[in-house]
């Protein structure tokens, strides 16, 4: 007589639970960073051409980051580590910026003020981010 064998449980995904609303927020700041960052390049960019395009960037990484985070697999959690590396790093050092060489930003972007405009989510999402990606990497 033999012993069945128990099914295999699939790994832990990052898209559930607290995870999933950590990736809605990314996905909202996605897209409306990037419509604001739209049409401000395409309508005013002459007026402040590095704060418009330091939103483009943040939309950028914020829509790497929405994807990376809801993909499983190895390769997908160090390209979501690498881009909310990023956008803290962007966020603390643009957030600096503005405040050392507030003339850089008569327009603010999304970064300007540590995401002052934003109620300093774009602040405190990267944190969330990285402290989700490491509680994610020990579980499995």
């Amino acid at each position: 007589m033999s012993i069945p064998k128990l099914p295999k449980l699939p790994k832990p995904s990052r898209s559930l639970g607290a995870g999933r609303l950590l990736i809605v927020f990314y996905a909202v700041f996605a897209v409306s960073a990037t419509a604001r960052a739209s049409f401000q390049i395409i309508t005013k960019f002459e007026q402040a051409p590095l704060a418009y395009s330091l939103s483009l960037v943040s939309a950028l990484v914020y829509i790497l980051a929405t994807v990376s985070l809801a993909k499983n697999g190895k390769a997908w959690k160090s390209i979501a580590l690498a881009s909310v590396i990023f956008e803290l790093v962007g966020v603390l050092a643009v957030g600096t910026l503005s405040f050392i060489a507030p003339e850089l930003f008569a327009h603010p972007s999304v970064w300007s003020g540590f995401g002052s405009g934003y109620g300093y989510i774009p602040l405190v999402l990267p944190i969330l981010g990285l402290l989700w990606i490491r509680k994610t990497s020990r579980d499995s």
